[in-house]
C-alpha cells in the first residue's frame, strides 16, 4: 500500500531516464487518461492508498456486525436477483459467493484484448476503494497484482446488459482471485491455477459479499468507455488536420473558420475546432482568406453579371466542418465526466455505510450514464467519419474538385501510353465509402434495447456494455476513414504544389510521405492506410501539425487535443 498520502492523483517519480506515473488508488481520482495510461502498461505502476485502504477495513467490520444480527442482508445471506426473498445461515455465506464465481461464467464472443482487460481491473479496483462494499483490502491488492504481474484473465465480450452491471464477464475477470479460469501471461493461455501458484499468488478464501462486489458493477462497460473517450478526443484533433489540408486541395476559403463566425455561435467545441482549422491553415497560398478569393475576380462595374474566378463559399463538407467536429469535441467533454463519475463510484450493491450503520440495497449497477454517453459518442464520431468521407468524394471527383485530375491520378499527356489507364484513388474512395457506411450503421443507440432478465428482476437494464463496445469500434473505423482521406488530400495537394501549402499543413505533408510515396501510378494502398494508422496511434500526426513551439516543448506521448492527451498504441 502507499505512504505517500498522494491520493486520487499521478505521482511521477524519477528513475534518472524515465519518469514514472505512480497512480494511487482512493476511489476518488482517477480520470479516463490515468486508466489508458494503464491499459497499455505506459510506465505506470497502481498503488493502494493507505486511506483507502482503512475505508475498506470499517466496512468489512460493519458487514461482519450485520451479519451477527441474523438480519437478512441482501447477496450475502440472501440469494440473488429474484432468489432476494430466500435467507441462508451466516456458515453459507462463502459457498453462495464461490457459486457466484462459478454460475456467471458464460460469456461469449472473442476475449476482450489485453488493454480492456487491464483496465477493467484498475476500474474495478478503484470503485472498491471507495470503500463502501464491505470487502478486505486484500481484494483490491490481488486485483493489482494481477496488473503488476500482467496476469489477464479471458474475458469474453459478450454475456452482459448492463445491470446488475456486467456480472458476466466481470466472473470471468474475478475467477484467478479463487485460482480459476484463463490467464493470458506472456503470450500463452493457461490455467490460472497454474500461472498464481508459480508467482506465489494462492487462491483467495472468499468472504461473505466478496464475490458480489467483484462482479456486481459497471467496470467492464467503463474500460471500454474511458478507451474509447480519450481516442475519440484524439479523433477530432485528426479531422481538424484532415479538413485543414482538404481545403488547401480545393483551394477553399479559409475565412470560413474566422473567429468572428464560431464566437457568434459559441459553442465551446465549434469555437476551439475553428480556431485550430485557421491555425493550420496559416500562411497557406492554397486556402486563400475571404478578402484573397474575392480579390481573384475584377470588380463586376457596369455589367450585369460575371462567373467569379473562384466561388467564395465552399461546399458544406469543408464550410461547415467545424459545427460537426466541434460537436464532437464537446461530446467528449461531457462523456469525459460522465465516465470519470463512474469510475469513481461505488456500484455494486449493497453499500455500507460505516457513518451510520447501516446497509442499503440499490441500483448503483445500473449502467445508463454509460450507455448513453456512449450511444451520443458513436454518434458524433461517425458523423466525423461522414464529413470526411464527403470531402474525400470531393476530393477526387473532376466535377468538384476545381481543377484536379480525376481519381487524383498523375497528369500524363494526351499522347502518353499511361494516359487513361490509371484510376488513381477511385478504389480508395470505394473503401472509404464503406467503411463509413459501417460506423453510421454502427452508431444505432444500443440503450434502447432494454432487455427483461433474471425472471423480470432485472426488468429495465441499460446495455452499456454493448453501447461502449460499438463506440469502439466506430472510433477504429473513423482512424481508418480519416487515414484514406488523408493520403488522398495529400495525393491532392501534390498535384497542387506542396510549396504553396501552410507550414503546419506542410510538416503534416511531409510525414505522410515518410510512410507512403506520391501515387504516381495505380498500385495497392493498404500498406499505406497502415502505416498512416501507426502515426496516429503514436501521436507523430498530431505532432507534425502542432505549432512549432508546442512540437518542441511536447513531451512524448503529448497531443494538441488535450494536454497530457494519452496516445492509443495498440488497437482495441
Amino acid at each position: 500500500m502507499s505512504t505517500t498520502g498522494l491520493v486520487g492523483s499521478v505521482q511521477h517519480r524519477d528513475t534518472g531516464r524515465e519518469t514514472r506515473a505512480s497512480i494511487v488508488l482512493d476511489g476518488h481520482g482517477l480520470t479516463a487518461e490515468d486508466v489508458v495510461r494503464v491499459s497499455l502498461r505506459q510506465n505506470t505502476s497502481v498503488e493502494l492508498a493507505e486511506t483507502a485502504a482503512a475505508r475498506m477495513v470499517r466496512s468489512r467490520q460493519l458487514k461482519l456486525e450485520l451479519l451477527d444480527t441474523g438480519q437478512p442482508v441482501y447477496g450475502v445471506t440472501t440469494g440473488f436477483g429474484a432468489s432476494a426473498d430466500r435467507q441462508i445461515s451466516v456458515d453459507k455465506a462463502a459457498e453462495l459467493q464461490r457459486n457466484m464465481m462459478r454460475f456467471l461464467r458464460n460469456g461469449t464472443g472473442p476475449p476482450a484484448t489485453p488493454e480492456i482487460c487491464r483496465a477493467t481491473l484498475l476500474i474495478r479496483a478503484n470503485c472498491l476503494a471507495r470503500g463502501n462494499s464491505g470487502v478486505r483490502p486484500l481484494i483490491v491488492e490481488r486485483l493489482l497484482d494481477l496488473l503488476r504481474h500482467d496476469v489477464l484473465p479471458m474475458v469474453p465480450e459478450r454475456g452482459s446488459v448492463g445491470a446488475s452491471g456486467d456480472l458476466v464477464p466481470l466472473g470471468h475477470l474475478a475467477a484467478p482471485l479463487i485460482g480459476e479460469g484463463e490467464i493470458l501471461y506472456r503470450g500463452s493461455v493457461r490455467p490460472a491455477s497454474e500461472v498464481l501458484a508459480e508467482l506465489g499468488l494462492g487462491p483467495i478464501e472468499l468472504e461473505a459479499k466478496d464475490s458480489l462486489a467483484l462482479v456486481n458493477g459497471t467496470s467492464f462497460s467503463a474500460a471500454f468507455a474511458a478507451l474509447a473517450v480519450v481516442r475519440a478526443a484524439e479523433l477530432a484533433a485528426f479531422a481538424e488536420t484532415a479538413t485543414a489540408l482538404a481545403c488547401e486541395a480545393l483551394e477553399g476559403n479559409r475565412g470560413h473558420f474566422a473567429a468572428f463566425l464560431h464566437e457568434s455561435k459559441p459553442h465551446p467545441g465549434q469555437v476551439a475546432s475553428a480556431r485550430r482549422i485557421t491555425e493550420l491553415l496559416s500562411g497557406s497560398q492554397l486556402a486563400l482568406e475571404h478578402g484573397q478569393v474575392v480579390g481573384l475576380s475584377t470588380v463586376l462595374g457596369e455589367r450585369g453579371y460575371q462567373r467569379l474566378n473562384r466561388s467564395v463559399q465552399d461546399r458544406y463538407s469543408v464550410r461547415c466542418a467545424p459545427h460537426v467536429i466541434g460537436v464532437l469535441r464537446d461530446t467528449v467533454d461531457w462523456a469525459r465526466h460522465w465516465i470519470e463519475t463512474e469510475i469513481n463510484s461505488s456500484n455494486d450493491n449493497p453499500l455500507f455505510d460505516t457513518d451510520t450503520g447501516t446497509v442499503h440495497s440499490g441500483g448503483n449497477f445500473y449502467g445508463g450514464h454509460l450507455a448513453l454517453a456512449m450511444d451520443a459518442l458513436k454518434v458524433a464520431v461517425a458523423n466525423v467519419a461522414d464529413l470526411l468521407d464527403r470531402q474525400l468524394a470531393l476530393l477526387v471527383d473532376d466535377k468538384f474538385n476545381n481543377g484536379l485530375t480525376a481519381g487524383l491520378v498523375a497528369p500524363f499527356g494526351e499522347d502518353d501510353w499511361a494516359a487513361g489507364l490509371h484510376h488513381g484513388f477511385k478504389g480508395m474512395q470505394l473503401a472509404c465509402s464503406a467503411v463509413t457506411a459501417e460506423a453510421l450503421k454502427t452508431s444505432t443507440p444500443a440503450g434502447v434495447f432494454s432487455r427483461s432478465t433474471g425472471a423480470h428482476n432485472q426488468d429495465k437494464v441499460s446495455m452499456s456494455p454493448i453501447a461502449a463496445r460499438d463506440a469502439c469500434t466506430v472510433v477504429d473505423l473513423t482512424r481508418e476513414v480519416t487515414a484514406i482521406h488523408l493520403l488522398a488530400a495529400c495525393q491532392a495537394v501534390d498535384l497542387r504544389g506542396t510549396e504553396l501549402m501552410g507550414p503546419r499543413t506542410r510538416r503534416v505533408h511531409e510525414l505522410v510521405r515518410t510512410l507512403a510515396p506520391f501515387t504516381a501510378i495505380d498500385r495497392p494502398m493498404d500498406g499505406d492506410i497502415k502505416a498512416l494508422l501507426g502515426a496516429m496511434r503514436d501521436g507523430s500526426l498530431l505532432r507534425a501539425g502542432a505549432a512549432e513551439g508546442a512540437r518542441k516543448n511536447r513531451p512524448a506521448g503529448a497531443t494538441s487535443a488535450r494536454p497530457a492527451t494519452v496516445h492509443m498504441t495498440s488497437d482495441l
